[in-house]
């Protein structure tokens, strides 16, 4: 859990082994909430809630695919430890998460992030500069489309306008979106004429995965930012902003499973774990569980 070592210029300067498939970073910072902190916690938590999954076996067997994911022989995922937090520091803060992302795609590997509040995604996004375009999947109950508020435009309300303004962003698919929002209804228009398709958790249904999945352009890069509380606090209490009438565990599933067929994710975050919201470790677990199962779907099926 040590800290990433930089280099005066913020690069780290303990290179990524190239070997690597998959590289971990956490992203303990949360000063991007506009309520209830605590998420700068949410990535000690989730390694934590892995352990229950490291049984020692050589994979991770799935028999309802019957397929062993997570190969050993196959599959090599290392974790970098968190990106330097400077406290009250959003600029350097972001900056340090930008250079720990970079240098794993400089690594060849692809980066999963673990928050944090959902602000971490700025800097995600930030270090694709200079990569291939993609399109970016949001799962979130929130629409984080908020250009400016009192100021701030670097907030955990911000996060999906700033990628969309990125030339190399082609387009986003916002699932899950619910309820009341911070973000309003010209949020709402802006959003979708800057190329958002934005469903609901009743219109994700209705649709079923297989209609959510002919929504997204087919064949393309996916940068994967999830939300935690796109699930229902029912099993994801543990997070600064619930939000009832969320998804269930396998509907995300099925659908990241999908997408990972669709085309090629070369990014994942996962944000907004606060685990003193939940002290029987349920949401800590999903997030550890989805991951694990993304991870191993990505080798699998790419």
């Amino acid at each position: 859990m040590a800290n990433i070592p930089t280099s005066p210029t913020g690069t780290p300067s303990t290179p990524i082994s190239r070997d690597a498939d998959f590289a971990i970073l956490g992203a303990p910072f949360d000063f991007g909430t506009q309520f209830r902190a605590g998420a700068r916690f949410g990535p000690r938590g989730i390694r934590e809630a892995s352990t229950l999954f490291s049984f020692g076996h050589a994979g991770a067997y799935d028999h309802e695919d019957d397929v062993t994911y997570l190969e050993t022989d196959r599959v090599r995922i290392v974790d970098i430890g968190d990106a330097d937090i400077i406290h009250t520091d959003t600029v350097s803060s972001h900056a340090n998460i930008e250079a720990g992302v970079r240098a794993i795609l400089a690594a060849g590997a692809v980066p999963v992030v673990l928050g944090g509040d959902h602000s971490v995604n700025i800097p995600c996004i930030n270090a694709f500069a200079g990569e291939a375009p993609f399109h970016l999947v949001q799962i979130d109950a929130h629409l984080d489309f908020v250009d400016e508020r009192h100021g701030v435009r670097h907030g955990h309300g911000n996060p999906m306008r700033r990628a969309a303004e990125k030339p190399y962003v082609t387009g986003l698919s916002q699932i899950g979106i619910r309820n009341v929002s911070s973000t309003a209804r010209d949020g709402y228009e802006d959003a979708r004429a800057m190329g958002s398709d934005i469903q609901s958790v009743r219109q994700f249904r209705a649709l079923g995965v297989d209609g959510m999945l002919a929504r997204i352009p087919a064949g393309q890069r996916y940068y994967v930012t999830i939300d935690i509380d796109g699930f229902d606090p029912s099993i994801a209490p543990g997070t600064g902003t619930p939000s009832h009438g969320g998804f269930l565990y396998y509907e995300v599933l099925e659908l990241l499973d999908g997408l990972t067929k669709r085309g090629s994710i070369v990014g994942v975050d996962l944000v907004e774990v606060a685990p003193d919201y939940d002290p029987t470790g349920s949401t800590t677990t999903l997030a550890a569980q989805l991951l694990l199962n993304l991870i191993g779907r990505i080798a699998h099926n790419r």
